[in-house]
């Protein structure tokens, strides 16, 4: 039944996939990832792709790593908030929050970075790809209790199998998820870090937007 579920599981991100509207792929020294957009979060997809456009994603770098949690790109958080303690006319600029049911933090999806802000608005210039673990019952449970929510068999089902870090779900913005590359994903989560989760080596990346022929 287990197999079974999660077969089916992948055969909704496919057709799913084919309905989507957007495609990007991440272009990096460790290889390419190619992610769908998803049009559900049709704001923050029109956002990032209007940052791609700006050059804002260009020879930018994954520059916090942390193992079996996420990988995160652009802007560090110090960088963001120290340019708004220096600007305080400019103010402290934040995309709305766009959180969808059925939208969640399974492995290989992309996420909207922020900071500790209570309306959970996302930062213009941070981003990040979920790896995560796989989680158990127990730990699913645990989730729950802490949240005051409840996955659907779905979600449960793909946290078991594929992973990823559902105690994120509820408090950043996700707005797509790989399609192709997934092991590159894996291998710049893998890379060496220091103390403060920066890799030894530059993780560079540029963000090019697909045209249907690309796909």
């Amino acid at each position: 039944m287990k197999t079974l579920i999660v077969v089916l599981s992948f055969i909704l991100i496919s057709f799913t996939g084919r309905s989507q509207s957007t495609f990007v792929r991440f272009e990096t020294n460790k290889g390419n990832v190619t992610v769908m957009l998803y049009d559900k979060t049709p704001r923050h997809r029109d956002m990032f792709l209007k940052s791609v456009k700006q050059g804002l994603y260009k020879n930018a770098e994954f520059n916090r790593v942390i193992k079996a949690f996420v990988s995160q790109g652009g802007e560090l958080d110090d960088t963001i908030l120290n340019r708004e303690k220096r600007h305080p006319e400019l103010g402290a600029k934040r995309f709305p929050v766009e959180i969808k049911p059925g939208i969640f933090h399974k492995k290989g999806t992309l996420g909207a970075g922020r900071d500790d802000n209570p309306e959970k608005a996302s930062y213009f210039s941070q981003l990040y790809f979920v790896v995560g673990k796989v989680q158990t019952d127990a730990q699913l449970d645990a989730v729950e209790l802490k949240k005051k929510k409840k996955f659907s068999a779905a979600e449960r089902e793909i946290y078991k199998t594929i992973g990823g870090t559902p105690h994120l779900d509820g408090d950043y913005t996700i707005f797509g998820e790989i399609v192709a590359g997934m092991d590159v994903a894996d291998a710049i989560n893998g890379v060496a870090t220091n103390k403060d989760d920066v890799p030894l080596s530059p993780v560079v990346f540029n963000v090019v937007v697909l045209s249907k022929k690309e796909r």
